[in-house]
Order: C-alpha cells, then sequence, then structure tokens
C-alpha cells in the first residue's frame, strides 16, 4: 500500500514532508500555485465588492488546478481526500516556499 493509505500523522510538521512527496512533479506543483494564487485572488475580490459568488469559485479554482495537476501530471491520488485540513494548510506553506525560492518553480 502507498504511504498516503497507511499512514496517519500526529502533526502538519510531520505532514509537510509526505504533502512535497506527492507534489514532486514541476508541472504539478505549478498547477497548485496558479490554483491556490486564485483561490487567495477570489477571496480578496469578494471581500472588496461584498459578492459572494466570488468565494462560490474559490473550490472550483484551487481544486480544479491541483486536481489537475495529480491526475493528468503527478498521477496520484490527492492527499486532500484523506487529510482536507493538513492539505489545505499544505497547499499555502507550498504556495509560500515556492514564492520565497525554497521550492522550484
Amino acid at each position: 500500500m502507498a504511504a498516503q493509505e497507511t499512514e496517519t500523522f500526529k502533526s502538519f510538521r510531520d505532514f509537510y514532508p509526505f504533502y512535497l512527496q506527492e507534489h514532486r512533479n514541476l508541472t504539478c506543483r505549478r498547477l497548485h500555485f496558479v490554483g491556490t494564487g486564485l483561490v487567495i485572488t477570489c477571496v480578496i475580490v469578494a471581500a472588496v465588492t461584498f459578492n459572494l459568488l466570488w468565494l462560490a469559485a474559490t473550490p472550483i479554482a484551487g481544486y480544479g488546478f491541483a486536481w489537475a495537476g495529480h491526475f493528468f501530471f503527478e498521477h496520484n491520488r490527492p492527499a486532500t481526500f484523506k487529510y482536507p485540513l493538513y492539505s489545505l494548510l499544505g497547499d499555502f506553506v507550498m504556495f509560500r516556499d515556492m514564492l520565497l525560492g525554497r521550492i522550484a518553480r
């Protein structure tokens, strides 16, 4: 069985190396980066315009790009299915790490 199916993580610190291992493909990471950037943009636009339709677009933008990366490039099952909160946090931490040049983009 894959690690994703058998491991449990006691903290995000333990989870994040696994998360990065599930995002080795550069195209997959780039799609996550775009999706997370769109999520942030949608939330900001919703707050500025008071238009809640932008909030409805956030999961489509975020998951659409991320899942395309997993299914078409990484060829694995998104960790969000088993670890939804850690995966959401992982998206934002990976986004930050890519912006800061800690992870190749």
